[in-house]
């Protein structure tokens, strides 16, 4: 591949080298494999099930060790909200108010979404603000017939002259409506902290966002920091970074040639959450909480959603804490059979490791080499939800090249859906992945992991994307909680619904965790 010297000064602007940008344009060509499935992990099989005891059990264990730790809830947050508002772009670009009424647009093109947002308007959380904003600046809105009403309340939600929610980020929308006020989710992310991700009064929080917004987030902190750590009676300690550029893949034709804009310019994407990888590994931290931005509830429903949290955090430093003692016992050398047996049974057992079978045959100075690099690894628990619907990706035992099988988290783009086999394995899932991750990512001596060493490099994949109404292939980093996570220690834990509450599209703000009572 011959790249101009206006090419390279580009890619050397990103941060990137030639010869990253020359192996990228080889995966394209090459293509990346998709991940061989080996059966779905179910309850008792790759899924920890507890009983209520068991949750009260390990919850409590994190509350009376969480002072000793040092804690950071890290929350990917440089989403904007553009997709949230997606069929209301549709129906302003689509609807004629002088051809017909709403009602019967909608019928007649079966937008149920519509439907909802407009039945449901009242409940919104920014209703108020719209409504406001409307007659700011429509002077006769009372005037307005019915349909020009809800075309001119979706147009100042929209237009950028107006709110201009989709351009804000996701954290900043209004999210939750109370009382007294208006929450956003950064706010709810805040008082979540101080329920299970705080210690010794302070709450330690990593938001990745884009650049852009920066200001506008510390604004938001300005204004709800006094009160939200006079109820909470937490100091937050918040920290911001950005997605490098330096993470960004570059676009290829679909003849894998590079894709190129009017002027001639290479176009390189943003590579997914994998590219987040970088931030968390700058976390210095013995207990990492991570959780989407817009995962959030309103208050009645948060003190049952922190207490899964603080379970799966009890797990992880249960397993966690033996897992050290295991190590420090390795580095004295001497062990018995019977301490390498128990060894080996808790990597399986309650580590999720895998074993090889040839491993009774090594030597006892090659087992204990075996199990020191197995044990000494980041982990993370992982909360897992039950599948109500469509399965898609979640999580599954995967055999890798080496015949080595191993839990992971993967993504239905990862599966090759043509082999009825593996369509079939992803039909039986029984759960899915919620973004509900504890982890620990510091070693039994106290040192940080590098945990660029634990990535899967093969289970990036490629998407198909369009720009300038022209095909473009665009190449995704192995996901931050996917192959990004590959070789770490894996637990799956089943929790409840009720942890799950994502704004996808601006009608989940109705569901009943977004709606104060």
């Amino acid at each position: 591949m011959i790249f101009s010297d206006n090419d390279i000064q580009q890619i050397k602007a990103k941060g990137l080298s030639l010869k990253q940008v020359e192996a990228q344009i080889d995966l394209f060509k090459t293509g990346l494999p998709y991940v061989n499935l080996k059966k779905a992990a179910t309850l008792g099989d790759g899924i920890l099930q507890l009983n209520v005891e068991e949750q009260e059990q390990y919850s409590k264990l994190f509350e009376n060790r969480k002072d000793d730790v040092s804690i950071v809830k890290f929350v990917p947050a440089s989403g904007a909200a553009t997709r949230m508002f997606k069929f209301l772009f549709h129906f302003l670009e689509d609807y004629n108010l002088e051809e017909e009424s709403i009602n019967a647009y909608r019928n007649r093109q079966k937008k149920n979404d519509l439907s909802v947002f407009l039945v449901g308007l009242e409940k919104f959380p920014f209703f108020e603000e719209v409504i406001h904003k409307s007659h700011e600046k429509v002077s006769n809105f009372n005037t307005l017939s019915y349909d020009r009403q809800r075309v001119e309340i979706i147009k100042t939600m929209l237009d950028s002259d107006r709110l201009n929610y989709s351009y804000s980020p996701k954290g900043l929308l209004p999210f939750h409506r109370y009382n007294d006020h208006v929450s956003t989710a950064f706010e709810e992310h805040l008082f979540e902290a101080a329920k299970y991700a705080s210690s010794n009064g302070m709450a330690n929080l990593h938001f990745t966002i884009s650049e852009k917004y920066k200001h506008k987030f510390d604004e938001e902190f300005k204004y709800i920091e006094e009160e939200v750590e006079e109820i909470t009676s937490t100091t937050f300690n918040i920290a911001f970074s950005y997605q490098k550029q330096a993470t960004d893949t570059i676009a290829v034709t679909p003849k894998n040639l590079p894709f190129r804009t009017i002027d001639g310019n290479l176009v390189f994407r943003p590579s997914g959450h994998g590219a987040l990888l970088e931030n968390l590994n700058a976390i210095d931290a013995d207990v990492v909480f991570i959780k989407n931005i817009d995962n959030v509830v309103v208050s009645q429903y948060a003190e049952e959603v922190a207490f899964y949290k603080k379970m799966l955090a009890g797990i992880l430093l249960e397993k966690q804490t033996q897992a050290f003692l295991y190590l420090e016992r390795l580095g004295q050398g001497d062990l018995t059979e019977n301490e390498i047996s128990e060894m080996a049974q808790f990597l399986s057992k309650q580590m999720n490791g895998y074993v090889s079978d040839a491993f009774g045959n090594y030597s006892k100075e090659h087992q204990m080499q075996y199990l020191r690099e197995k044990l000494n690894r980041p982990i993370r628990v992982c909360g897992m939800v039950k599948n109500e619907g469509e399965p898609g990706g979640g999580p599954f035992w995967v055999k890798d090249e080496s015949g080595n099988i191993s839990l992971q988290i993967v993504e239905s783009a990862q599966i090759d859906k043509k082999d009825e086999t593996q369509k079939d394995i992803l039909k039986s899932a029984t759960h899915f992945n919620p973004v509900d991750l504890v982890c620990g990512i510091k070693d039994y001596k106290g040192n940080r992991f590098d945990l660029s060493k634990y990535v899967d490099p093969k289970t990036a994949f490629i998407t198909m994307k369009t720009k300038t109404g022209k095909d473009l292939k665009a190449l995704e980093l192995p996901g931050l909680w996917n192959g990004s996570m590959a070789y770490w220690n894996t637990i799956f834990v089943e929790v409840p619904l009720i942890t799950f509450n994502p704004v996808k599209t601006v009608n989940d703000l109705l569901k009943a965790p977004h709606q104060y009572l």
